[in-house]
């Protein structure tokens, strides 16, 4: 009787307390994300905390010791004419870059909407120069410059016009480059409003037939361009962003000349630091760099998130 008693006598194990199994996932999930977590920190926080303390000293790199200076460099940039020339320089190839790229852009995106035959080759063709490597893109671009057998001036000279030092002349160097800087931009924002155009409801185009604005500029001003303008307001972010980050094409093509007339602000970062050693000052501008295409980022999802807020609250 007791050997069959002991069986239905015996009690169940107590469940575990959820505060202990909430700890032991906690540990669990710790150890899993600490690998990723050590290489976060060694390969990005810990060079850009490095570079942020460098900013604030004049150190020099392949010379021993540094001493702070707290915000000198930053002041050096005020009162740097190289600076000062590159800042310039860059102001005008985002001036010329963004609007251009984003108008042609759009036109491409529109254009190719429309189009049943061959829409995806106009797409690729389109596409190609943000998906190729900007430096092997660059040299051939060196080849078609060329002023004396490159092919842009034997189009020109097949219409009597004389060969153009498109990058040797100071004059014509800063815009060749921005030509470039459209022809590479123009596939990726094609992209990004193809995405928007996308996106819009047919239904807003019937109702826009019903007031009379069926086809047209009419029916673009009514209906499409309203409808772009979140896609708009992003892709003129990410442009200015890219083309404030302009570098490749002015290394390959130019090396900031002639006569200073093509360098750009990371160009000056890359000649401060890496030519120059002034590992300090090219920090600061680093730095400065940052907190530009930072802002920028937080400046369009603050102008975002009004019109995500009301389409959200329209959609409910």
């Amino acid at each position: 009787m007791a050997a069959l008693a002991g069986p239905a006598l015996s009690r169940p194990e107590a469940p575990m307390p959820s505060w202990t199994v909430h700890a032991a996932q906690r540990r669990a999930a710790m150890a899993l994300t600490a690998p990723a977590t050590l290489l976060l920190v060694a390969l990005l926080l810990g060079p850009a905390m490095l570079v942020l303390v460098l900013s604030f000293t004049n150190a020099s790199l392949g010379l021993g010791g540094m001493t702070f200076v707290g915000l000198g460099n930053y002041a050096r940039m005020l009162t740097d004419p190289g600076f000062a020339t590159s800042l310039r320089n860059t102001a005008l190839y985002v001036a010329i870059v963004v609007p251009a790229s984003i108008g042609l852009g759009l036109a491409a995106a529109i254009l190719i909407e429309r189009v049943s035959v061959f829409g995806s080759f106009y797409r690729a063709a389109y596409f190609l120069p943000v998906a190729a490597t900007l430096v092997a893109l660059s040299t051939a671009w060196e080849a078609i410059l060329h002023p004396s057998f490159g092919l842009a001036n034997m189009a020109l000279g097949l219409v009597g016009i004389g060969p153009i030092r498109f990058l040797s002349d100071p004059a014509t160097a800063l815009y060749t480059l921005a030509g470039i800087g459209i022809w590479q931009l123009v596939g990726f924002n094609m992209i990004l409003f193809l995405a928007g155009l996308s996106s819009i409801p047919e239904e807003l185009y019937e109702a826009a037939a019903i007031d009379g604005a069926d086809r047209g500029l009419k029916r673009f001003l009514l209906v499409t361009w309203p409808m772009l303008a979140p896609v708009t307001l992003f892709a003129t972010v990410m442009t200015i962003i890219r083309g404030f980050s302009v570098f490749e094409t002015v290394v390959v093509l130019t090396e900031g000349g002639p006569m200073r007339s093509t360098t750009v602000i990371l160009y000056t970062f890359y000649e401060e630091g890496f030519r120059y050693f002034r590992a300090g000052y090219a920090s600061a501008i680093a730095v400065s760099f940052f907190l530009f295409v930072t802002t920028l980022s937080l400046l369009q999802m603050r102008l975002a998130e009004p019109r995500r807020t009301r389409n959200g609250g329209a959609a409910s």
